[in-house]
């Protein structure tokens, strides 16, 4: 068990990471966000350092960077040059060094091919190095979920390629205009714990309602259905790399006294807005966990 004074310590730390997140367009200076954090400038740095793995300066640019990645991604519509002005570089040619440093592919080359298991190890590595997890606060509501008509297409892999699977789909939701994403939901279901599958045998399917069959096409969607059933539902705010603590609090804190059991279907999401849209701070994805 981690003592509520190190949990303490390191909230001051996690709400300087959150407040950097929520406002990557700022200049951070070393006053205000050891104002933040309630800690002497004097040894902020340190203390930053020691508890993320990563300098202040380091841990925005990367946070910036993750957003221009996604931009470079899902928005082929944006320039290059804005990309790299709104993550805060002089140039396209400053930014394109920083970026192939970092993910050892040139903003173009990750526009046209993404690689995507590199650009995961990238964060895999921050994310191992970061800070400890704050136990997840849970309000949680029980529902009846409809029966849902969907077209699914369905990722088999290693959970690092999801996002070639990802583009796929929006690929057909965008040429079919069978589920418009700003009037159509758009759902996760994940068949099993990332973290205790093997990768060859990790399955996740990413899923759009509908109101008409789905021909065969070539990127690989089909029909389905999101059965009705009674579920536990909360709202996760944030990155969706950060949804771990409220979906294991959830198993672990919520059911055993709630007095339901859990139900046959998979744990699924329902993404409220996307990282195309908003920034990743500002993504709200509904949990929801079958009961029985």
């Amino acid at each position: 068990m981690t003592s509520p004074v190190v949990l303490a310590h390191q909230a001051r730390i996690n709400r300087v990471c959150d407040f950097i997140v929520q406002n990557l367009n700022d200049e951070h200076t070393l006053e205000r966000l050891s104002q933040v954090a309630a800690l002497s400038k004097y040894h902020f740095h340190r203390v930053f350092l020691t508890s993320t793995g990563l300098t202040v300066i380091k841990f925005v640019q990367l946070a910036r960077l993750k957003r221009a990645s996604f931009r470079l991604a899902f928005e082929p519509e944006k320039r290059v040059l804005d990309i790299a002005l709104e993550a805060g570089f002089d140039s396209s040619e400053a930014f394109s060094r920083a970026f192939k440093r970092t993910f050892m592919q040139s903003p173009s080359q990750f526009r046209t091919e993404p690689n995507w298991p590199n650009w995961h190890c990238v964060f895999a590595e921050v994310k191992n190095q970061q800070r400890l997890q704050i136990p997840a606060q849970l309000c949680v509501e029980v529902v009846d979920f409809p029966k849902t008509r969907v077209g699914l297409i369905e990722h088999r892999g290693a959970p690092e390629r999801i996002f070639e699977t990802t583009a796929q789909f929006i690929n057909w939701r965008k040429s079919s205009g069978l589920s418009p994403i700003n009037s159509s939901q758009t759902f996760g279901i994940v068949f099993g714990d990332p973290n205790a599958t093997k990768a060859a045998d990790f399955r996740f399917q990413l899923a759009c309602s509908v109101q008409k069959m789905i021909s065969d096409n070539a990127f690989g969607v089909v029909n389905g259905v999101i059965a009705g059933c009674k579920c536990a539902k909360i709202i996760h705010h944030g990155s969706l790399d950060a949804m771990e603590p409220a979906i294991y609090a959830l198993y672990r804190d919520w059911l055993p006294s709630s007095g339901y059991e859990l139900g046959e279907q998979p744990l699924f999401f329902e993404y409220l807005n996307f990282i195309h849209q908003v920034d990743e701070c500002d993504l709200r994805t509904y949990i929801y966990l079958p009961l029985s």
